[in-house]
């Protein structure tokens, strides 16, 4: 099983493909409410207050909506205004919530779908016979993409370039005051100034001697070693030691790429220019960055530079965050090792190419739902249609894979709580895969506190850099990849993902309490809940699969079910969001999915009736621990018993 914590989810990836234009965004996240916009002169929050946001940051709020709609004049955002207000006054139902044929819900300017088009959605696709809903009518990004927000900083949301630059066309990073304390990340350039040996200095001279060229390993563990003097005897390089002799001179063309890494770590006091709030747990905040300044922070982790940051022991300053320096990556060498090298490397090369580097911007956003705000699932109250609400659209498919097929829709990460689990360790699963796949991912260890229950991490904009093969021990990097995804007004890629952990089970049998099924079903809850201030129909449907059920010994036929992973189905008809679930290969689970959703969605068995369920059979496990009945057949039979009451 995978090593590090990392999560598993049974899946495989996809062999390489042709290079597409993929189009995905989604951004949720806060946004405060001002009656004029904010200028980028005036200060920036420098850390996450006490409040908790829940309102989304990259859409746009119901002022916002009603000015887009005045100065359109377009039917669409009027409709849209319409379904705003009827979602605020909760008099909207299921069925309103359905993509339709005739919905005006579509994206501002021409696309290839128009209003007319008779394949969308029918108008009451909620009350049809569920049957297989249609891969070609979940919505996807820019599809049913809303008009941003100018872009602007806020106490929610640090940004930082220039904004005003930004408008103008240029990518100029913010000016600001950096800091050294425990809300925002310590950068190694911060103590330039007590003494000529700082660890800057000392860093700084070590990184010019591997900028000038011709470096061979043994030069990039003596500069590392230098400025980590108190751990050069116990930090092992065989891992890149076998990178160098494993792979093919003209693929790895070490001393180049590394001279060029080296040249950007250096750019950092030039790049970063304003303090890097930590995304700590119980606070919803979002950073917004460039993939230049991206790349300059993951040269300096590959390089060891952040102070602080070498040890999760117990006790210490960062024992709640993950790793971020590149140490780990480096030894006990393995095949896996050498493969998240080449990825590792080919990212670097790339994006210190004079006509490959990257010039859009990323935001990570941690969300965080304060408890009294998440459903209350065991409550039956019909007039709360969270507990009324039944099952959304679904297409499921054991052909495909979340980042391919699901282009355009919320991509859910497995994650570990700790996010990016064991990238950079000897973890290679979903979560880690996706990392190495989409290497600027990886700064979010950088910021990022571990998850608490409540809690995700959404990127938006990320860009992908290669192509992969075979998961865990047959995984192999097999090549670049050619990332055309358009970009939203804020220059991020249509790219959203979700991190959201499933719990971690030594025995699978210790999912079937009460309590670990209200944490998981809020888990995603959080995960796939959308802006409240954007319209459904503006909303993409979420990509997922067997969410926790490999490295984390999720039973499949709860979080993975054939159903459609029925805590994700749960949690995703209260999210009002269509789902894609994809099997991973397995027709068997892909037609057993089906054939119970179509049963539970003609008989509009409700999410608070699947939840008094799965409590009912929680209750039935304790007392059979050794020879429970099958939930599937459990579930069938309880729901038919009690259909007069559905």
């Amino acid at each position: 099983s995978p090593s590090d914590g990392s999560p598993g989810d049974g899946s495989r990836v996809s062999p390489p493909i042709a290079v597409r234009e993929d189009a995905e965004r989604s951004l949720q996240g806060c946004k405060e409410p001002r009656s004029a916009p904010q200028r980028n002169n005036s200060p920036q929050d420098t850390g996450p207050t006490g409040a908790i946001w829940l309102q989304t940051l990259g859409s746009p709020s119901l002022g916002r909506a009603e000015t887009m709609a005045h100065k359109n004049d377009s039917s669409q955002v009027n409709e849209c205004l319409k379904q705003v207000h009827k979602d605020k006054s909760g008099e909207s139902d299921s069925s309103q919530r359905s993509s339709t044929s005739s919905s005006p819900h579509q994206r501002h300017h021409h696309n290839s779908r128009t209003e007319s088009d008779s394949s969308g959605p029918p108008q009451d696709a909620g009350r049809r016979p569920a049957d297989m809903f249609p891969f070609k009518e979940l919505k996807k990004e820019p599809d049913c993409h809303l008009q941003l927000d100018t872009l602007f900083p806020s106490p929610c949301h640090t940004v930082l370039i220039d904004t005003d630059q930004f408008q103008r066309g240029r990518l100029v990073p913010y000016k600001g005051h950096h800091v050294w304390d425990s809300n925002h990340v310590k950068l190694p350039l911060l103590n330039l100034k007590t003494s000529m040996d700082s660890r800057w200095s000392v860093v700084q001279k070590s990184l010019k001697k591997l900028s000038s060229g011709g470096s061979k390993v043994r030069d990039v563990q003596m500069a590392i070693n230098s400025y980590n003097q108190k751990h050069s005897m116990e930090w092992p390089f065989d891992a890149l030691y076998s990178y160098v002799t494993d792979v093919q001179k003209k693929e790895n063309n070490f001393s180049l790429v590394i001279s060029k890494m080296a040249q950007l770590a250096l750019e950092l006091p030039d790049l970063i220019k304003h303090p890097i709030p930590l995304l700590k747990q119980n606070h919803s905040h979002a950073i917004t960055l460039s993939q230049v300044q991206i790349s300059c922070l993951l040269a300096n982790a590959f390089f060891c530079t952040f102070p602080h940051r070498n040890t999760m022991k117990h006790g210490s300053e960062y024992a709640n965050f993950p790793t971020i320096n590149f140490s780990r990556l480096f030894g006990d060498a393995s095949r896996r090792k050498t493969q998240k090298l080449r990825a590792i490397f080919h990212y670097f090369n790339t994006v210190t190419g004079k006509d490959t580097k990257p010039d859009g911007l990323v935001t990570f956003e941690r969300i965080c739902i304060a408890l009294p705000d998440l459903p209350q699932w065991k409550r039956q109250n019909e007039f709360d249609f969270r507990q009324t609400e039944t099952l959304t659209n679904l297409h499921v498919s054991p052909q495909g894979t979340i980042e391919e097929e699901g282009a355009g829709m919320l991509q859910v990460d497995f994650a570990c709580k700790f996010v990016g689990g064991g990238v950079l360790g000897a973890g290679l699963v979903q979560e880690e895969i996706r990392f190495l796949m989409n290497p600027e991912l990886i700064v979010a260890r950088l910021f990022t506190e571990k998850l608490a229950d409540n809690e995700c991490l959404k990127i938006t904009g990320i860009q992908r850099y290669s192509v992969s093969y075979g998961y865990s021990d047959t995984f192999e990097w097999q090549g670049p990849y050619v990332d055309n995804t358009k970009r939203d007004e804020w220059k991020r890629r249509y790219c959203q993902i979700v991190a959201i952990d499933a719990l971690s089970f030594k025995d699978p049998r210790e999912q079937y309490t009460k309590e670990n099924i209200r944490r998981e079903l809020n888990k995603a809850y959080v995960g796939f809940r959308r802006n409240p201030n954007t319209p459904a129909d503006y909303t993409p449907a979420i990509a997922t699969g067997n969410w926790g059920c490999g490295a984390f010994n999720g039973d499949p036929k709860l979080k993975g079910w054939p159903v459609q992973a029925l805590i994700q189905m749960m949690a995703a008809a209260v999210a009002q969001r269509d789902l894609a679930y994809f099997t991973f290969g397995n027709k068997e689970q892909a037609l057993e999915v089906q054939k119970m959703y179509k049963y539970l969605k003609n008989n509009s068995i409700t999410v608070g009736k699947l939840y008094q369920i799965l409590n009912d059979y929680c209750k039935h496990f304790s007392q059979h621990p050794r020879q429970p009945r099958g939930l599937y057949e459990y579930v069938t039979e309880a729901a038919g018993v009690h259909t007069s009451q559905l």
